[in-house]
């Protein structure tokens, strides 16, 4: 028997406007439908303590401060929570805005109601340079301690929407700052967890509080297109449900409107008008098994044909939240275009609340007796903790969860037909680390539908995927450039964290010894004693530890070797210490992340160049004639003696600006004649002179000053050239 709950499409049902006072007794009344006696006394015991530790304080609203937590504690209720959570959210401010400690908590309701309040509580004790900082640092704690225990997420998200619920009492511009962290952050969370109906509310309130007028000419739109659209729906429910009672299918339908918030972040994905959003009503057929939502599907097919190309099976492939449904959009009566979505009712479930089904579920435990979320989700938070691990900072933390709260996802498949479900705009790397880790840390190509491809190929859905890889081969920092995934992100981070500490080493061991040769001194000769002297005087633990410094630029080779020649001179009276002629360190190109070139002067093979010790840069070249360098002799004892290698293995990069007329085609010509000398183009920048003349600078790629002058003598020769030289600082 198919049962037409809801016949009229109908906008999702918000508490807004419902009456703020939430009684205590209307919430024991509402937890004794699911929780025990003793539970119910647990929360009464919570609300008196909050009472009383809230007593005199005062919400904008002019109400008293307990109605707040209340209100809180009943959306968490209506999720079924337990007792724990209940109770944790009617205390859940009890720490930041009244004096008691977290061990008064504890003492009375125990350490995991504790450690809950403790996790939604903001950092009142310490003080931070900018607001963006102190609001990366709260979000850190707050999904660090998420990672403990996922209830604390729900009561945050529940503490949100009912201060959105009573935003209207705030000033403009605190609302509009409310409701746009709420969409940066609360919502995509929300979502993540596929927490649906908190999520829709969410963005209902905060886009009505951060964009007032569009959102009232999109619900104005809605209102008058609904007016014209009643009929037609039930005329659509009507004949479904007949087809569905001639099948033998029991089922629930269900009518309702997309929400407003949705519509707009459509028109504006799509740059369309509100008349060209296809789904803005919707069915929601609920039937009892997997099987029946595929019968369904076929007899709707049957009575309307679908929009070719609109059809998605999240039975199948579920989203990365454990959203569950069949997705069709069909052609209505009179050519209204309307979405069915088919599904269980436990999949209703779990879309609506998310990780909350598990207290309706009352599904099992883990080995500790804590509450565990689904698959996805733990693995979700797996990787907050690996994001945590290899962050520096708050703000670089919030920013890396965020790339991942959560864009559209794309379906792509192993070779073997396991499906891997990534962010839209991931590359071939990201899903090699998807896969593994070793397997992203080793990948040198990819076969997308058998075909070799860089790995900075973009995916799309439904592509078979094949990584090619090779023992070894290592994660490069360019890939930085086109991650998407931030599993892959920290992975190469990590590795390059611990590759730019073993190049500082061999480039420290190099700068250190080649230092002994100023002094006449060999360091085969130095006592293993003296240096255990130098490594204590400069409190380090190892040769190693003193490499890595010198090799970074946070010590200068030759004090060491002064230090360490000092502490070897035993006699009372201490010859001075001669200095020879320095020996120039060698510079070949390939050193790796801690010699670096200076974006300022571009050095080349055949310049005369200086090394300059930068703290945490290492070693940076420049030309002897770079107007950064020339300072008087500043910072002369992080100079380092330096000249070109014979055999320097690289391109490097010059800056060559060309003065041309305008006229049509003069760039490809000059591109052309660049490519034809053996060099490539890394970038090009424009700056009109005037009506006749354009200034163009090229950044090339050559080998020595040799090549870079032929290829200005090249462009010279062009007829259409003003003028062509290469770049000075």
């Amino acid at each position: 028997m198919a049962t037409v709950v809801s016949s009229t499409p109908s906008s999702p049902t918000l508490n807004a406007v419902s009456p703020s006072r939430f009684l205590i007794s209307e919430l024991c009344e509402l937890l004794e439908s699911y929780l025990e006696p003793s539970e119910v006394k647990h929360v009464y015991r919570a609300y008196l303590f909050s009472a009383e530790a809230h007593e005199g304080q005062k919400r904008l609203t002019g109400e008293p401060y307990i109605y707040h937590p209340l209100a809180v504690a009943k959306i968490m209720a209506e999720m079924h929570l337990d007792y724990q959570s209940i109770s944790a959210a009617i205390l859940h401010d009890v720490i930041e805005d009244t004096p008691t400690a977290k061990e008064q908590i504890k003492e009375e309701f125990g350490e995991s109601v504790a450690d809950l309040v403790d996790g939604v509580s903001k950092l009142t004790h310490l003080t931070f340079s900018t607001r963006a900082e102190a609001q990366a640092e709260n979000f850190r704690k707050m999904m660090l301690a998420m990672v403990r225990d996922i209830r604390i997420i729900i009561i945050k998200l529940a503490d949100r929407l009912h201060n959105l619920r009573t935003i209207n009492v705030m000033r403009s511009e605190k609302k509009r700052r409310i409701a746009k962290e709420t969409l940066d952050i609360y919502v995509p969370i929300a979502q993540r967890l596929g927490m649906h109906k908190i999520r829709v509310e969410l963005e209902h309130l905060a886009f009505q509080a951060m964009h007032p007028l569009r959102y009232g000419a999109i619900k104005n739109a809605v209102r008058k297109n609904q007016k014209n659209r009643k009929k037609i729906m039930r005329e659509v429910e009507a004949s479904i449900c007949e087809q569905l009672e001639n099948a033998h299918i029991e089922s629930r339908i269900f009518g309702r409107e997309k929400n407003i918030y949705s519509i707009y972040k459509k028109m504006r994905a799509k740059s369309i008008s509100f008349s060209e959003v296809y789904d803005v009503y919707a069915i929601r057929l609920l039937v009892k098994d997997i099987d029946t939502c595929y019968r369904t599907l076929g007899i709707v097919h049957n009575i309307y044909k679908p929009v070719p190309g609109k059809f998605k099976d999240y039975i199948a492939i579920p989203k990365k939240n454990g959203y569950q449904s069949l997705h069709t959009i069909l052609f209505g009566p009179k050519g209204v275009v309307v979405e069915v979505q088919i599904r269980t009712e436990e999949m209703d479930v779990i879309a609506e609340s998310g990780v909350a089904a598990h207290w309706i579920y009352k599904t099992e435990e883990d080995e500790t007796g804590s509450i565990s979320a689904n698959a996805s989700t733990r693995k979700w938070i797996a990787e907050i903790m690996e994001i945590q691990q290899n962050t520096r900072s708050s703000i670089e933390f919030l920013e890396s969860v965020k790339v991942d709260l959560f864009p559209d996802e794309i379906y792509v498949f192993t070779p073997a037909g396991d499906i891997i479900v990534l962010p839209r705009g991931s590359s071939a790397v990201d899903f090699a680390y998807a896969v593994h880790s070793d397997l992203g840390n080793t990948c040198i190509a990819a076969k997308v539908d058998r075909r070799i491809s860089p790995l900075s190929t973009r995916l799309e859905n439904g592509q078979t995927i094949e990584v090619i890889s090779t023992p070894s081969a290592r994660p490069k920092t360019s890939w930085l450039n086109f991650v998407t995934t931030n599993k892959a992100r920290a992975n190469i981070r990590h590795y390059l964290k611990n590759l730019q500490r073993e190049e500082a080493i061999k480039l420290g061991e190099r700068l250190f010894k080649k230092s002994f040769s100023t002094y006449n001194r060999s360091f085969d000769n130095i006592k293993q004693k003296d240096i255990n002297r130098l490594l204590e005087s400069v409190k380090l633990d190892s040769l190693q530890d003193l490499y890595a410094e010198i090799g970074l630029g946070e010590r200068v080779a030759e004090l060491m070797i002064q230090n360490l020649l000092a502490i070897e001179e035993v006699k009372p009276k201490r010859r001075r210490l001669r200095s020879s002629k320095k020996t120039p360190l060698t510079i070949r190109g390939t050193e790796g992340v801690v010699v670096n070139f200076g974006k300022c002067c571009n050095p080349i093979p055949g310049d005369q160049i200086i090394g300059i010790m930068t703290a945490g840069k290492g070693l940076v070249i420049h030309r002897e004639r770079c107007r950064n360098i020339d300072r008087k002799n500043a910072f002369k004892d992080k100079w380092v003696t330096v000249s070109w290698a014979e055999d320097h293995g690289q391109d490097f990069v010059a800056k060559v600006r060309v003065e041309t007329v305008n006229q049509r085609g003069v760039l490809a010509t000059l591109a052309a004649r660049i490519a034809d000398a053996g060099s490539n183009i890394d970038d090009i920048v424009f700056e009109d002179k005037d009506d006749k003349s354009t200034t163009i600078t090229f950044a090339i790629g050559v080998r020595d000053r040799k090549q870079l002058a032929a290829i200005i003598r090249t462009l010279r020769a062009n007829p259409n050239v003003l003028k062509a030289s290469r770049m000075r600082a």
